[in-house]
């Protein structure tokens, strides 16, 4: 694989996204989904991952705009989209994008999607086949993946998959502390442990401050057996679409603890991998201009 080379992106001002992205909220499967879009051409729709929201993509979103139609949901439970009680099983939040898709008059799209977002990505393009052109998925193990292997070094390097199921604790531990439990995970899963620091600490910051932000993040971990379950029942079924999977080469929990090649290829059937070095769990954020010469580049001939 050829990547492709660019400058170091600097993180965009406030002004400066206002003037290029245009943010939106809309009713889209009986939520108000709120997302970002910029561009014009053929769609591509960005799913970010855990722990944040839509602004993870500031590094990629004015890059593929100079020649797509970009789409960056906040996911249900996250960001500025509504935090209901129920429907975080990823069948149920692969809806919300095929809904957001309908209002949209979007027929098809490339789909990139990270950590959490990629899990949605997954069931999205399992269950819509059809209107997915091609897939990138970013440092994500499949569910049933890890819930299969499970062994005593993956539960410790999962640890808080299994205390964001516990109900209410979370939440009431969590609450004044955001910054706390946010800073822990932004130092450890990234190679840089000040890669999210100033201003993007602050903004997840306050995203995760918002009332019910918690509970929603919680309520996407606690679908889980939902989502094993879904999984089981279409595990034989591979991805047809031509599939990217990334991920970062220095990740305690992902690519130094999963042969990452063959997870992927028990997923989808043309695949290419790739292992970012001098990376963690945060790829589109902690080396984006490798990952926006690997998007750009797996991307060409997607028209529309």
């Amino acid at each position: 694989m050829v990547i492709m080379k660019h400058s170091p992106p600097r993180l965009a001002q406030p002004q400066e996204q206002i003037a290029e992205i245009q943010h939106h909220r809309i009713l889209a499967n009986g939520i108000r989904q709120y997302f970002l879009e910029a561009g014009a051409g053929a769609p591509v729709v960005l799913l970010h991952g855990f722990p944040e929201t839509s602004f993870a993509w500031r590094f990629q979103i004015a890059e593929l705009a100079s020649r797509y139609r970009v789409i960056a949901p906040d996911l249900r439970g996250y960001g500025e989209t509504d935090k209901p009680a129920s429907g975080y099983d990823k069948r149920s939040m692969a809806k919300d994008l095929r809904a957001l898709m309908a209002v949209l008059g979007i027929e098809k799209i490339a789909l990139v999607g990270h950590d959490r977002g990629a899990r949605v990505a997954t069931r999205f393009t399992k269950d819509y086949p059809d209107v997915v052109d091609r897939l990138v998925v970013m440092d994500n193990v499949p569910t049933r993946v890890v819930a299969r292997d499970l062994n005593a070094a993956i539960a410790k390097a999962y640890w808080f998959f299994l205390f964001h199921l516990v109900p209410d604790l979370p939440e009431a531990l969590i609450a004044g502390r955001e910054h706390l439990w946010l800073r822990h995970f932004f130092s450890d899963w990234c190679y840089n442990p000040r890669a999210i620091s100033d201003e993007a600490f602050d903004t997840y910051v306050r995203a995760y401050q918002q009332p019910g932000a918690v509970r929603g993040a919680m309520n996407d971990y606690r679908a889980n057996a939902e989502d094993v379950a879904q999984d089981m029942l279409d595990a034989d079924v591979k991805i047809a679409c031509p599939t990217l999977a990334l991920w970062g080469a220095d990740f305690y929990a992902v690519g130094k603890l999963f042969d990452m090649p063959k997870v992927w290829a028990e997923m989808a059937t043309s695949l290419r991998t790739y292992a970012i070095p001098h990376c963690g769990h945060l790829p589109q954020e902690e080396q984006p201009d490798v990952v926006n010469g690997m998007l750009l580049e797996f991307l060409k001939g997607w028209d529309g």
